[in-house]
């Protein structure tokens, strides 16, 4: 058998291509799940946003205060979270209780309206915070303001509190609607203290990642009523930075109108085909099979808001709503287009539900609410009582889940957690109903001589396909990775497995070749610099004239033949037999050479030449062999 993922190559440029090839296959396939109800969860991103200010921001900060004499700086989010750091880089949550009180604030009509005051252990400075921060060396006889610059503040947003170190009068730390900000000079200059501060006021998930698009979420804006939307676009490893997707402005507009039209507030609304579904700040949902041409009688679904209506895809009559009560949230589901809702709330903990995401095949239903993610089986399409719910925590972090997203072929599931960001796992439901898909990308296409393929929801301890054994290179407790034999032919692959609880059959369209860009769960392309073996990203674009090397699976047969399971020879690996091209925002690459991945089983490394002139950001780069085309990656490439 071959290298694993925790086996790299000995030395030279191998053990670079090992470190690459390794993380590859952590990420694609690594130890995802514990097991059905402890999923093991993978963050998207972090919880930085660029917003163009001084140093990196996150969410809403109220307060801020110095403790143990200057040695701890302590923090309360506008959610209520207490958080310190000791070295102004690292931040721990503390429990309720465990924190010195913040100072009280001192409000006087200073050199703003309804500013407030802040001493200092200097004689006659005082500093005040308002829209700006000011500094009076003078005991407040004249003010100098610190922030302003063309009329706004370089903050960002109005100060919510200041704080003066008791050890150096100019350490000053504010806080506001962007999270945390530091001055040593006593306000002449700002840094943020919120790279790893967990304070992403994320409310929803507005895209998943998908080819060169990356992950979307909404974010609650200081100045504005629906949000502000933030990618983590592939390859990004610094912070999320502002969107210009016209979706949510739409959804808001669409909102808006249909206020008018149905007579109350809309806060939710959800299309498929013809049917449209609406729902308000009183619990009324409302259905139309037209696209709102006509609408079915009100359903009273009760009191409270209805948060979020989620249609089953496929199924425009089926949907799901979120309502949430002062008697406890409600999950209720229609499968008659609008005409009756059914409520499925069974065992469902008290507190809000925010976002619902379904499976029709096995009838997993998802929610977000304010305590966690839970799921129940069976109760989507079940005439019978809703089967109760369970929590799937696993190791996500606590704290509200605001909303919950299935991937296309609902493979893996995504989930947005309050103050920490998004995070991405094996979709429970998986371990009822198995599939089989690309290693590369875990997305579903034919498979080919050679292929890399993990199977979803499988401990597979061993494999055939007629009479060739398929080697089992990785079993994990819910995915595991196999290779296709070279030998293979036809255009059908019949895989027979053997798993705990029994064998399983599964079909899989087979082609010569069937080529696929390995990614992580962000959607950034193994792509390495080929001097160097550093990952190509954002901080570590292309270049000009140099050489990449791209990590891919599915380029089929290769010349000499090769066993599957068995390592490519560090020297002279056998080369792909179908024609290679490299396309690079369109334009061919120059191939040096396509081969397996020496040191590796089912890998293939392409080496291919950036041209001198090239055009400068990211662009799509993707893969051709035979004809097939592979699945598009962002590359980021400077002059």
């Amino acid at each position: 058998m071959g290298r694993t993922a925790t086996s790299l190559a000995k030395s030279g440029r191998s053990a670079v291509l090992g470190l690459a090839i390794a993380a590859a296959l952590v990420v694609t396939h690594g130890a995802w799940a514990q097991n059905l109800f402890s999923p093991n969860w993978r963050r998207v991103g972090n919880a930085a946003l660029d917003l163009a200010l001084p140093g990196l921001a996150t969410g809403p900060v109220e307060r801020v205060w110095y403790a143990d004499g200057g040695a701890r700086l302590l923090i309360r989010t506008a959610s209520g979270k207490i958080l310190e750091t000791k070295d102004f880089e690292t931040w721990r949550p503390l429990p309720e209780g465990a924190a010195p009180e913040p100072p009280l604030t001192i409000a006087r009509r200073l050199p703003e309206e309804l500013a407030s005051l802040r001493p200092s252990a200097v004689p006659g400075r005082l500093y005040a915070f308002g829209r700006w921060v000011w500094r009076s060396e003078d005991g407040g006889g004249h003010w100098a303001n610190l922030t302003r610059f063309r009329g706004e503040s370089i903050l960002g947003s109005r100060v919510l509190d200041l704080a003066v170190s008791p050890s150096n009068p100019e350490e000053v730390a504010v806080a506001n609607a962007h999270g945390v900000w530091r001055s040593l000079d006593g306000g002449l200059s700002w840094t943020g203290l919120n790279d790893g501060l967990p304070n992403l006021p994320v409310r929803r998930i507005t895209a998943l990642p998908a080819g060169v698009r990356g992950l979307g979420i909404m974010i609650e804006g200081p100045d504005s009523l629906d949000g502000i939307e933030v990618q983590w676009a592939p390859g990004e490893k610094q912070a999320w930075r502002p969107s210009a997707s016209p979706e949510p402005m739409q959804e808001a507009a669409l909102r808006r109108s249909l206020s008018q039209l149905l007579g109350g507030e809309i806060t939710a609304v959800a299309s498929a085909g013809s049917h449209l579904y609406a729902g308000s700040a009183d619990g009324r949902l409302f259905a139309s099979p037209d696209q709102g041409l006509s609408w079915l009688p009100p359903f009273e679904g009760g009191s409270g808001r209805v948060e979020s209506i989620f249609i089953v895809p496929g199924e425009p009559q089926t949907a799901l709503a979120a309502i949430g009560s002062e008697t406890g949230a409600r999950v209720l589901r229609t499968v008659s287009g609008g005409s009756f809702w059914r409520d499925l709330s069974s065992n469902l903990p008290d507190g809000a539900v925010y976002q619902l995401a379904a499976d029709r095949s096995t009838g997993a239903i998802y929610a977000a609410t304010a305590t966690g993610l839970y799921y129940t089986y069976g109760s989507l399409l079940a005439d019978g009582n809703p089967t109760p719910w369970a929590p799937a925590r696993g190791n996500l972090p606590s704290g509200s889940v605001r909303d919950v997203r299935l991937d296309a072929h609902a493979n893996q599931i995504y989930v947005a957690v309050e103050g920490w960001g998004v995070y991405v796992a094996i979709a429970p439901h998986r371990l009822l109903e198995p599939r089989v898909v690309g290693a590369a990308d875990l997305a579903e296409r034919p498979a080919a001589p050679g292929a890399l393929v993990s199977v979803l929801g499988r401990k597979v301890e061993a494999a055939r396909t007629g009479d060739l054994p398929v080697p089992v290179l990785h079993a994990g407790e819910d995915v595991s990775q196999l290779q296709v034999p070279f030998e293979a032919q036809g255009e059908l692959l019949r895989l027979a497995i053997e798993a705990a609880g029994g064998g399983w059959n599964f079909g899989l369209a087979l082609q010569r070749v069937s080529p696929a860009i390995f990614v992580d769960p962000e959607g950034s392309p193994f792509v390495m610099d080929a001097s160097t073996g550093v990952m190509l990203n954002a901080m570590n674009p292309a270049r000009s004239g140099s050489t990449i090397q791209i990590l891919a699976a599915g380029l089929g047969r290769v010349r000499p033949d090769w066993p599957a399971g068995l390592a490519a020879p560090l020297e002279r690996p056998p080369q792909v037999v179908a024609p290679v091209r490299v396309l690079l925002d369109r334009l061919p690459l120059a191939v040096r050479k396509a081969t397996l991945a020496p040191g590796y089983v089912g890998f293939y490394l392409i080496e291919a030449e950036v041209p001198e002139m090239v055009n400068a950001g990211p662009l799509e780069l993707y893969v051709e062999a035979d004809g097939v085309q592979s699945n598009r990656v962002r590359l980021y490439v400077e002059p």
